[in-house]
């Protein structure tokens, strides 16, 4: 019963209007010829693949799952996957953005976002076979001998074979220095891998003809924890001399776990019976190579969890404009019925209006990055191409954990917009409350997210990435400061900037007597940092839509609509956060642990 429409326009003020996309294009010289047609067509194209491809098969693939046939050790996805990847491969849209030395069309990554948010929104389980295929695809491209790229990336450009990352272990999730696959060097070069492996989405299936597996094992002189740990490329199919394909490598799925959500993706328990591989990178650096992967995913999960907020809004706004219930306590709105639609209730419009914002403030920050990758991967100027880097790595745990808490939040006040509707499953909203919070937790849990922002992305380097991020907020401030109509926006970025800032010293402060205290704050430093990136975007968005009022649109009526509903009503969030933060660690460890 749910639908789905591609919010292309969104994604054409974002890029167009916000982030003038295609000025910042002309500065690098793989896109300079690329201009706003282009972008814009491949945006409509690709929607319809979503729209019309992918999202009738989403809660078909929830209820059918995956098949595992346990003699053969092979999996069958739900059906309509297949066909839908065909045409997808057929399409040529796993080469959106891959490097044309390996058949890909090299179209910037900002355009492949977008693509990636409509995937997401229309079947998550579905688009996490290419997502991670793309993701394997960067590995291997940054770190892979000349002979790996020869032999696997052109298939993976064109998404005949696919990619997976093989890390987790039954007794070790994220502290993958536990880790004991063991790897045995060969004396033509190869290496024998034994090991198991649980949680490896996508890790078996029947879409494409060969499955890449990037697996983390251990050689024999490896040292202990995460400086021992080496990155292998294990065909699931042997790869011959000439490309074909070769005998079965014995890497199995020995079974499919049982999930709350994302059924129609086989989330597969691997076993390694001295399965080939080779290696990627050097020896015991395994880490290093495979966080280019790991990175790539963690922004793929924002996206997804981007997609699922933008999807059930759109079904509860739907419904909240068609159901009737109760008057307006103002007096009847429609009094040509036996009741009002519920949208007019002001707690409906709020639930409403808190999945609109967190879909149009991620859409920004989450284009902002992809734009960010380009510049570090096409700009001419160093120092630019460093600083987008340095601000990639301060956003992306933004962006998994910001995001995906927004959107654990934004489905589930959905849900509550459908009453009892929402928690059957006729309508398919319950499922993307299902499906959203498995976001929350893999790719690196939220709180090692959080972590990550506020121990090695923030105190590391004394906050000089921030200092960095923060400098784009105060020249805002300076430049709009003295417009009256900007007040609204401008007062309240500028006063959480200054408190931001205030906070990190506090905390590095506390920090540098007692490392705990890092663990204790991060959570909700990473919420208070997540939503002054918000402001940042939202106080532009409405700079834009104040400027364009006069045309008339209503476009840009919804957009000050939605920018003030943030700053009045979710930004606020901020003020007690920053309170927990400062309230130390002491209340979390007081307790004996006999006690709890």
């Amino acid at each position: 019963m749910a639908t789905y429409t591609p919010p292309i326009r969104d994604m054409q003020f974002v890029m167009h209007e916000l982030l003038g996309v295609t000025d910042a294009l002309k500065a690098m010289p793989p896109h300079a010829e690329i201009d706003a047609d282009t972008l814009n067509a491949v945006l409509e194209e690709g929607g319809k693949f979503a729209a019309e491809v992918t999202f009738p098969l989403n809660a078909s693939g929830d209820e059918q799952g995956c098949t595992l046939d346990k003699t053969t050790h092979e999996v069958t996805a739900p059906k309509g996957f297949k066909a839908a990847y065909a045409q997808y491969v057929e399409g040529g849209w796993p080469a959106l953005s891959c490097d044309p030395a390996y058949g890909g069309q090299g179209l910037p990554i900002v355009l492949n976002q977008c693509l990636y948010e409509m995937l997401n929104s229309a079947n998550q389980a579905w688009t996490m076979y290419p997502g991670l295929t793309h993701g394997a695809y960067e590995a291997l491209h940054t770190h892979g001998t000349d002979e790996q790229k020869r032999t696997y990336l052109p298939k993976l450009t064109s998404g005949h074979w696919t990619g997976t990352m093989c890390l987790t272990e039954p007794h070790c999730g994220t502290d993958l220095g536990l880790l004991r696959s063991k790897a045995e060097p060969q004396a033509d070069g190869s290496y024998r891998i034994t090991g198991s492996k649980i949680f490896i989405s996508s890790g078996e299936h029947d879409l494409a003809e060969n499955i890449v597996h990037l697996v983390l094992a251990r050689l024999p002189d490896a040292p202990q924890g995460s400086k021992g740990i080496s990155l292998f490329v294990v065909p699931k199919f042997l790869v011959q001399p000439d490309g074909s394909l070769g005998a079965r490598n014995p890497i199995w799925c020995t079974g499919l776990e049982h999930k709350m959500g994302i059924h129609g993706n086989a989330t597969a328990q691997i076993s390694l019976d001295g399965a080939v591989g080779t290696l990627v990178g050097e020896p015991h650096k395994g880490l290093a190579a495979m966080f280019v992967m790991m990175n790539a995913a963690r922004l793929g999960v924002g996206m997804q969890s981007l997609g699922l907020t933008e999807v059930a809004y759109q079904n509860a706004v739907a419904y909240a404009k068609d159901r009737i219930q109760m008057r307006s306590l103002s007096g009847p709105k429609a009094p040509d019925k036996p009741a009002d639609p519920i949208i007019v209730h002001p707690d409906v419009r709020k639930m409403l209006l808190t999945a609109r914002a967190y879909a149009e403030g991620g859409r920004a920050l989450s284009l902002y990055c992809a734009l960010l990758i380009d510049r570090e991967l096409s700009h001419p100027d160093e120092a630019v191409r460093r600083d987008a880097a340095d601000q990639v790595a301060l956003l992306t745990p933004i962006v998994k954990a910001f995001l995906t808490d927004n959107a654990w939040l934004a489905t589930s006040h959905c849900l509550q917009v459908y009453g009892g509707h929402g928690y059957i499953r006729e309508w398919g909203m319950e499922q993307y409350v299902r499906d959203a919070r498995i976001n929350m937790i893999y790719e690196g849990t939220n709180t090692i997210q959080s972590l990550d922002l506020l121990g090695r992305k923030v105190l590391a380097d004394n906050g000089a990435k921030l200092k960095k991020f923060g400098q784009l907020i105060v020249d805002f401030v300076e430049e709009e400061g003295v417009v009256e109509a900007m007040q609204e926006f401008v007062n309240p970025l500028a006063d959480l900037g200054d408190k931001v800032t205030k906070l990190t010293s506090e905390l590095g402060m506390k920090a540098f007597g007692n490392a705990d205290e890092v663990g204790g704050a991060a959570v909700d430093y990473l919420r208070v940092v997540g939503h002054l990136v918000f402001a940042y975007f939202f106080a532009r968005s409405a700079k834009v839509a104040l400027e364009k009022q006069g045309t008339g649109d209503p476009f840009y009526t919804a957009k000050l609509a939605t920018a003030r509903f943030y700053f009045a009503k979710l930004l606020p969030e901020t003020a007690s956060l920053i309170r927990t933060a400062r309230s130390g660690v002491q209340p979390l460890l007081a307790m004996d642990e006999a006690l709890f």
